[in-house]
């Protein structure tokens, strides 16, 4: 099995005709037959885009539009920051199940606003600022290289786009592979959480270990940290591995990302390394070692 996305998924792209959405859906038609099926512009409902390589689809006014007309389950946004809000809350008053926000820079008051309306519906958003999401051979919904895959065992799910590039790279180096990769983003205000990721591997059978990076800022890592304590209370835990990254970063300062900002007693990198191995998981050395690291974790 895998999570959030499988051979099944159907995808609209909101911010087609731009270059970075242009780019990005040549890649994922590319990728094992992504079924990518329209995209969305207000101004060009009606027309077609075609891409480089000869494939084309057909551009929509509106999600609902879209969502009617090809059955899509999924959405994805490549729309700039100051209409990226806009495009997710239309496609969660349009209903869509998955919806997955690659852009950066969305300012946080925005995000807020998109939050208190995706806790009224029924979508899940992914990002945004985020790589996305890839289940190996199926499933390509974002801007993670297709061809470090390998379909496998391994669960991936991380606030860094670049570590979760690492995670895939070594896990497939191993022999393990993966079963689903989550780019969840480093955004203070985001769709879905560690947790929430988490759940859903441990309730994946395909899913036989789980590689989780954080980032230093917030207390994501050590919540997480307490949820998988309290799920092994009840049963239920696979092999984990998992690196912190900004190890350096000195307190008070903020660094990389929005949402890494240390505060007293959470957010730093020794703070989150203590709680994750509390909580039974594994931490590398070097993100260039979480492969080796996560079968020493699976052989105990």
């Amino acid at each position: 099995m895998s999570i959030l996305v499988d051979k099944n998924t159907k995808v609209l792209v909101q911010g087609l005709t731009g270059k970075t959405g242009t780019f990005h859906t040549e890649q994922a038609l590319a990728y094992h037959g992504t079924k990518m099926v329209g995209g969305i512009h207000p101004k060009k409902g009606g027309e077609t885009w075609a891409g480089a390589t000869g494939e084309s689809l057909p551009i929509f006014a509106t999600v609902a539009e879209g969502k009617e007309k090809t059955g899509a389950n999924a959405s994805v946004v490549y729309v700039p920051p100051a209409g990226a809000a806009e495009a997710i809350i239309e496609a969660i008053e349009a209903e869509i199940p998955l919806i997955v926000c690659i852009t950066e820079g969305i300012p946080v008051m925005d995000m807020v606003k998109v939050k208190a309306r995706l806790d009224r519906s029924t979508s899940r958003l992914i990002g945004p600022n985020c790589p996305g999401v890839l289940t190996p051979d199926e499933c390509k919904i974002g801007i993670m290289p297709g061809n470090i895959f390998r379909k496998g065992s391994v669960g991936v799910v991380s606030r860094s786009g670049t570590l979760t590039y690492e995670a895939v790279f070594q896990t497939t180096n191993v022999g393990l592979g993966q079963t689903t990769a989550v780019g969840i983003g480093g955004d203070p205000v985001k769709g879905t959480e560690f947790i929430d990721v988490l759940e859903m591997f441990l309730a994946d059978d395909a899913t036989k270990s789980i590689i989780m990076i954080g980032e230093i800022g917030g207390s994501a890592e050590e919540d997480a940290a307490q949820f998988l304590k309290d799920e092994a209370k009840r049963g239920r835990s696979k092999p984990m591995a998992g690196f912190i990254a900004g190890r350096t970063a000195p307190a008070g300062r903020t660094m990389g990302h929005a949402g890494a900002v240390i505060s007293g007693g959470k957010g730093g990198a020794e703070d989150k390394i203590a709680a994750m191995e509390s909580a039974g998981i594994k931490v590398s050395p070097s993100p260039a070692r979480l492969g080796t690291t996560l079968v020493e974790a699976i052989k105990g």
